[in-house]
């Protein structure tokens, strides 16, 4: 990328688990609230607004991104694209935008990502040859059904092969819930509002005691998930606002609180193991940028299982000291395209009460072996 990209505000939903309080509510209406927010806040006119970029994977079809810029009260020529890449989609979605800006091809972006799980259709696969309809959970994320696992047993599976125990998974689980627990007021300020809903609402507090009376979600008794360890689907949205250099000169008050945006990358890897792909794309990601684990400040790492996260942060080096300063997903849930996006927004906010200079990262694996990573600078 040829000019140099910042974020200036980042905003998302508090996250509520499916069919919690926001389970009336379609993705535009999380979404919508928190472009309003960020205009509010930045100052910066709707029309100014280059592209929407978002992220989501279960509406099941059309243009979301389109909607929710609609919804916002965005002028009708502002062009939006809603991408899918599972779980990634979110950090994608900021990556993709960071491109169109260090090409020269927009000035002001919004890029995150939504996800409503509540109101997610049912998937039908027409009948043939007189055979009924049949519903089905989840589209395939990979060619070979052999090699493509529903993601709890993906997670089980890494957690026996790296022989990741049930108790320190339950432990990184009451430590993720302490964590988001400990945060919630400094969480205010990046937090929109949205049905009166200002807190995560899954936030609790547990104990080695109630884990262990957990039954097993999967896997066998010495290092299977549970619903401590496994994050709980949820409904929720978060965006945020990069401009180029030369949008950042033309809107100087907002200088004081940009974070520049180092770089970003996306890898595949086998899809049998989706949760291992952050860590290709972290290494990959901080050989380009020429830093390495111990120069990172602020780690936001995605929790969608415990295992999968305390396997990336082993390979990676990555300390749990620095990891998630406000719990992880595990204490939120799962919105899945929004979860990206999210983790952005904790990390801006994050970087925000860092010192000047420090950098952050923040990584995610995607159903079918893709995996995310992002890392930006005080």
């Amino acid at each position: 990328m040829s000019n140099t990209i910042y974020m200036v505000a980042a905003k998302r939903s508090a996250v509520v688990p499916r069919g919690g309080t926001f389970a009336h509510l379609q993705p535009h209406e999380l979404g919508a609230p928190l472009i309003k927010s960020l205009l509010d806040e930045t100052k910066i006119a709707p029309t100014q607004i280059d592209h929407v970029l978002l992220g989501n994977g279960l509406a099941g079809g059309g243009n979301v991104a389109r909607m929710v810029a609609l919804a916002a009260g965005l002028p009708e020529a502002v062009p939006a694209i809603t991408l899918d890449s599972q779980c990634c989609g979110g950090v994608d979605a900021v990556q993709m935008a960071m491109h169109m800006l260090g090409a020269g091809a927009a000035d002001i972006i919004l890029a995150g990502g939504v996800e409503s799980f509540s109101t997610a259709p049912r998937r039908i696969k027409r009948g043939r040859d007189g055979a009924p309809d049949q519903e089905y959970h989840r589209p395939p994320f990979s060619p070979w059904p052999e090699r493509d696992p529903d993601m709890i047993a993906a997670a089980a599976h890494l957690a026996k092969h790296k022989q990741i125990s049930r108790t320190a998974q339950e432990e990184f689980a009451i430590k993720s819930h302490q964590k988001a627990q400990a945060a919630q007021v400094d969480m205010r300020a990046e937090i929109v509002a949205i049905a009166d809903v200002a807190e995560d609402a899954f936030t609790r507090t547990l104990s080695p005691k109630l884990c262990a009376k957990l039954p097993l979600l999967a896997g066998d008794k010495d290092t299977g998930l549970t619903a401590a360890t496994t994050a709980v689907e949820a409904d929720g949205a978060g965006l945020c606002v990069l401009l180029s250099e030369k949008a950042l000169n033309d809107h100087a008050e907002l200088k004081p609180h940009a974070i520049k945006l180092r770089g970003a990358t996306s890898v595949g890897s086998d899809p049998a193991l989706p949760g291992l792909a952050p860590i290709a794309a972290i290494e990959k990601l901080l050989r380009q940028l020429d830093l390495s684990c111990a120069n990172i400040a602020i780690v936001e790492m995605m929790e969608a299982f415990a295992a999968q996260a305390m396997a990336c942060l082993e390979a990676t080096d990555l300390p749990l000291a620095r990891t998630n300063l406000g719990g992880g997903a595990l204490a939120r849930g799962h919105p899945i395209g929004a979860s990206g996006a999210i983790n952005l927004v904790r990390l801006f906010h994050e970087l925000q009460r860092a010192e000047i200079g420090a950098y952050g990262l923040a990584a995610i694996a995607g159903a079918g072996g893709l995996g995310a990573a992002l890392v930006m600078q005080k």
